[in-house]
Order: C-alpha cells, then sequence, then structure tokens
C-alpha cells in the first residue's frame, strides 16, 4: 500500500546536473526520516544524503556541496539536487524513508526500486 517511486535519472556529462524525485503514496501518518543511497558497480551500497522531519539535513563527504536533499510535503515528494556531476557518481540510486503507517507501531523502512544515474562524456 505505501509505497515509493524515483524518477529524474539518466545519463548526464561531467559537470552537469539532474534532479531525483521520489514520490511517496499509500496511507502514511507520519514520517520519521527520508534519505537517498546509492550503490555504483562491484561497489557496496553508501549512503548520500538524509533529511530529518525537522528539516536537517546530513551529506557524505563525497557529495557535500554538488548535492542538495529537500522535500515538498503537500506533494509528498524529496528530491535530491546533484550538479557538478563526476563520473564517480554513477550508480543506481535508492530511495529511502521510515513511516508509521499504524499509530501503535514503530516506523518502518520503505525502499524505492532505484534509479540509473550515468555521469560520462
Amino acid at each position: 500500500q505505501v509505497q515509493l517511486v524515483e524518477s529524474g535519472g539518466g545519463l548526464v556529462h561531467p559537470g552537469g546536473s539532474l534532479r531525483l524525485s521520489c514520490a511517496a503514496s499509500g496511507s502514511i501518518f507520519s514520517i520519521t526520516g527520508m534519505g537517498w543511497f546509492r550503490q555504483a558497480p562491484g561497489k557496496q551500497r553508501e549512503l548520500v544524503a538524509t533529511i530529518t522531519s525537522s528539516g536537517s539535513t546530513n551529506y557524505a563527504d563525497s557529495v557535500k556541496g554538488r548535492f542538495t536533499i529537500s522535500t515538498d510535503n503537500a506533494k509528498k515528494t524529496m528530491y535530491l539536487q546533484m550538479s557538478s556531476l563526476k563520473p564517480e557518481d554513477t550508480a543506481v540510486y535508492y530511495c529511502r524513508a521510515n513511516f508509521v503507517v499504524d499509530p501503535t507501531a514503530d516506523s518502518a523502512t520503505y525502499w524505492g526500486q532505484g534509479i540509473q544515474v550515468t555521469v560520462s562524456a
């Protein structure tokens, strides 16, 4: 019922920009945290950026100053604005969110399906 759907990926030249979107659907009682992960070929999945319900953000050192995470609560959508992209940013990007669906229970983790970002000349 609760689902995260990513969009906005694709191919971009080094130095270019992309904006990823992650839209949530379904009945959600509250959101306790959201973020983006990525996994490059042959490498471990890593944290890219997080944002709390209060608006606090955190970034991996490798993307700090180049990526910006944000949310539009009215649209139930999270964004990752990526600028000054480098070939090493090439990866499958995953949206992750912690939702409380049942107010009597703890939050649960939900993942998007993953979306490809390729940075290449």
